[in-house]
């Protein structure tokens, strides 16, 4: 009996696997992104999203994703999780 087709179909579904585990998530611009993609951080939900929105539009564009602290309910440990994804072009 021949395995090597389902041994070749099987190193393929592991790399396949494996490469999705891997990939990096995209960033997230804080100065133009909507309240879905912001409540998709890590510890931003619905109503921490809303208040950066509000904030946002209330005060202007942010200069440094450490400018998040500023918002009230979020502190610098939420910020620090999500510091590779945050980006303020």
């Amino acid at each position: 009996m021949k395995r090597t087709p389902f041994i070749a179909m099987m190193v393929l579904l592991f790399s396949l696997f494996t490469g999705f585990a891997h990939a990096e998530p995209a960033t997230i611009n804080i100065n133009t992104a909507d309240i879905e993609t912001l409540a998709a951080l890590n510890g931003i939900g619905q109503s921490k999203a809303e208040a950066i929105v509000a904030y946002r539009d209330a005060n202007g564009p942010f200069q440094s994703s450490n400018d998040l602290t500023n918002v009230k309910g979020i502190g610098e440990r939420t910020v620090e999780k999500n510091a590779e994804r945050l980006t303020v072009e």
